[in-house]
């Protein structure tokens, strides 16, 4: 199937063109979960009491670097500020940087990178719950709602039993469910901006907005910069801008090539990416049943909500 329209939704539907650049972008982004667990634990291995203020600190240093560099290489960055409503593109930036990141990276803290790694998934739940309501999408269908109910199904398992180095999974989990809601509506609010600004433009003001009002929480951290910002915490954070500034800029520059419910079709990508690299790169974590009997339903509800779409 090529360019046209699928469900009303115009777009490049081919999915050798959408497959490539998703799992770069599922790629980049799993390497996140690893990346911030081991930001904490070189901090706890220092001796540093980090907590929530530290959290958002760190993810504000992150987020205005990765915004920074996302605006440097956009092509008409300030004609197109000048062009877009500024309440929409503050409503972008609240939710899918500031809002989403808040809880997060709050989630990454009390539980393991590969439970909150998968439960990314639950973005591409919110998106058929919300697209409708928010954007005029179609509606889910029937078997779209069994889809719903199996990945619930998924999460719930991961959450009883996610294995080794769990933490506090079911704060975790209701932190990250929070956390993907808002990168949803994020998401549905871009749609919105397209015809005035480009994907590059407005991940890059969206990182450094949200970026600066997580530097803003996480202000009293300022004075412990010097300790937070270790040789290896400062490689992390480069990385890790790395990683924001080219996954969102290619994935939000997807959803303007790409009808958005095909790409929430390969979503499930991206929580086994970050499961994966978890499982693999921390120290103390490992797979317990629930984790892999959840993360087999998630997955296939996310495919399943795809193919009877």
């Amino acid at each position: 199937m090529g360019r046209g329209s699928l469900d009303g939704v115009e777009g490049d539907h081919r999915w050798i063109r959408v497959l490539p650049p998703v799992l770069l972008c599922a790629g980049l982004w799993g390497s996140a979960f690893p990346a911030i667990k081991t930001v904490y634990g070189l901090w706890e291995e220092a001796g540093i009491d980090a907590g929530p203020i530290e959290f958002w600190w760190f993810a504000g240093v992150r987020f205005v670097l990765a915004g920074t560099l996302l605006l440097i290489v956009a092509k008409r960055p300030v004609r197109e500020f000048r062009a877009t409503p500024k309440l929409r593109l503050l409503g972008f930036s609240l939710t899918q940087t500031f809002g989403q990141y808040l809880f997060f990276y709050l989630a990454i803290a009390v539980a393991s990178g590969s439970l909150t790694g998968l439960l990314t998934a639950t973005g591409s739940f919110w998106w058929m719950v919300l697209a409708p309501l928010m954007a005029g999408a179609p509606r889910p269908s029937g078997m779209q709602w069994v889809a719903i109910a199996i990945g619930g199904v998924g999460v719930t398992l991961a959450t009883a039993a996610p294995g080794a180095g769990a933490g506090q999974p079911v704060l975790g989990a209701t932190l990250m469910v929070l956390a993907t809601g808002l990168g949803a509506v994020g998401l549905i609010q871009f749609g919105r901006m397209r015809e005035t600004i480009g994907a590059r433009a407005a991940t890059g003001y969206s990182l450094l907005g949200g970026g600066l009002l997580l530097l803003i929480a996480g202000a009293p951290a300022f004075v412990e910069a010097g300790r937070l910002m270790t040789p290896g915490v400062m490689l992390l954070t480069l990385w890790l801008a790395v990683v924001s500034a080219s996954a969102f800029g290619l994935w939000n520059h997807l959803s303007t090539k790409h009808p958005v419910p095909l790409l929430a079709g390969y979503r499930f990508l991206i929580p086994l990416a970050g499961m994966t690299e978890s499982l693999l790169l921390l120290e103390g974590e490992s797979a317990g049943w629930g984790l892999l009997a959840g993360a087999a339903l998630v997955v296939g509800s996310l495919v399943m909500a795809q193919r009877v779409r």
